[in-house]
């Protein structure tokens, strides 16, 4: 779930409407990373939603078996098609626990969805070949099965369509082949059967792109509520409602390393109050991108802890790294021409903490560690590093 969490906190691509853009063919996005997102997402909708329809088409399915010993009494044709019924059962039922034991895993979900339409449109030409004396009920049914693959059964909309048009060829071809309906009567169930498919294709391609749009919007305001628009770092919103917890929780966990560095622009005021706050904002832009240029992509958070002041979680790394880090950090500000006759450097604070032998009591008392050594840098003179282990 962290992991989770994480990459799509990092996935800056999900806040870009430009890359989620929709197929029009397809219904989903055409971005993998964004698709695979919401599949992910959607799963938890997904999953209850097939288990129900399946049990309750399956248990209909075989409710039917009724009509079967009505037509074709108690003999061996009726329970021919009473196992057959069955069969779609036992696909259901068996997709229903396949689903529950991955819960996580959309191609499984999407097996279990297709593997029970499957068995249940071949079953039911099963059903058509031992009764056909009642083709005007069957092409009522096979309708009646079309709206349910493409609207009740959660599927991606290719398999949907490609199921959906093997099924109905498949029954066209065996009406074809009983001859129990003449040129005219074939045609017009063809035609039928051709436009269940076509208002069905529409309908379901339309709740995909809705599904994905509503996905979308709420991404991209999931995304404005944890990161700074100016910097494009997280913000104190991520910090305080995910990332701490889960990060402190991992490392005593696992026994591991955990760093956290604070850092403030040195005489932040003065530089906007000579190159106004365009050139503040233009400093705090350049160094958010240098602190994230620096990090690791997806393991390391960059945060806009206060105006000036950014404070890094560095997970797994020991406080020489987080020192080495520093350094680095340090030397590239003040080396960088960010303003003309401007040079800015920063103050830093480095807390570490190994939890395999000890640790703080929490994530907070690290960041107040760091801060504290933050402004023994800035009291013994600014542009350097102090840290210390917790």
């Amino acid at each position: 779930m962290l992991s989770a969490v994480r990459d799509l906190a990092h996935s800056s691509c999900l806040s870009d409407p430009a890359t989620a853009a929709i197929s029009a063919r397809s219904g989903e996005f055409q971005s993998a990373q964004y698709e695979a997102a919401f599949n992910d997402r959607q799963l938890e909708k997904t999953r209850p939603q097939l288990r129900a329809t399946l049990l309750f088409c399956s248990c209909f399915f075989v409710a039917f078996s009724l009509t079967d010993f009505s037509v074709l009494g108690y003999g061996r044709d009726a329970f021919i098609l009473l196992l057959t019924r069955l069969a779609v059962a036992l696909t259901a039922a068996a997709g229903c626990v396949l689903s529950s034991r991955n819960p996580e895993s959309v191609a499984l979900t999407r097996l279990a969805a297709s593997a029970a339409e499957i068995v249940a449109l071949v079953a039911f030409q099963v059903v058509v070949a031992y009764r056909p004396n009642e083709i005007a009920w069957h092409a009522m049914s096979m309708a009646l099965m079309l709206i349910v693959v493409y609207l009740y059964i959660p599927n991606r909309l290719a398999y949907s369509v490609a199921i959906a048009l093997a099924a109905t060829g498949g029954f066209i071809a065996m009406v074809l082949a009983l001859g129990r309906l003449n040129a005219s009567e074939l045609l017009t169930m063809s035609m039928l059967l051709v436009l269940a498919n076509a208002f069905g294709c529409v309908a379901a391609r339309r709740y995909q792109v809705l599904w994905r749009e509503e996905f979308r919007v709420q991404t991209v305001l999931h995304q404005m509520s944890m990161h700074d628009a100016l910097t494009g770092c997280f913000n104190r919103n991520y910090l305080q409602h995910g990332l701490l917890e889960a990060e402190l929780a991992r490392a005593q966990r696992f026994k591991l390393h955990l760093t956290v560095i604070m850092c403030d622009l040195d005489h932040f005021k003065q530089v906007n109050e000579k190159h106004g706050h365009i050139g503040g904002d233009l400093v705090l832009a350049h160094f958010g991108r240098l602190l994230t240029s620096m990090t690791r992509t997806r393991v390391d958070s960059v945060v806009r802890y206060g105006g000036e002041e950014f404070l890094l979680v560095l997970p797994e790394t020991a406080l020489e790294g987080g020192v080495m880090l520093a350094e680095r950090l340090r030397r590239a500000l003040s080396e960088s021409a960010v303003l003309p006759d401007a040079r800015v450097t920063a103050s830093i604070g480095v807390a570490s903490a190994n939890f395999a032998v000890d640790a703080p009591r929490s994530l907070r008392e690290m960041i107040s560690s760091a801060d504290h050594l933050l402004y023994e840098a800035k009291n013994g003179g600014r542009n350097q590093v102090r840290a210390q282990h917790v």
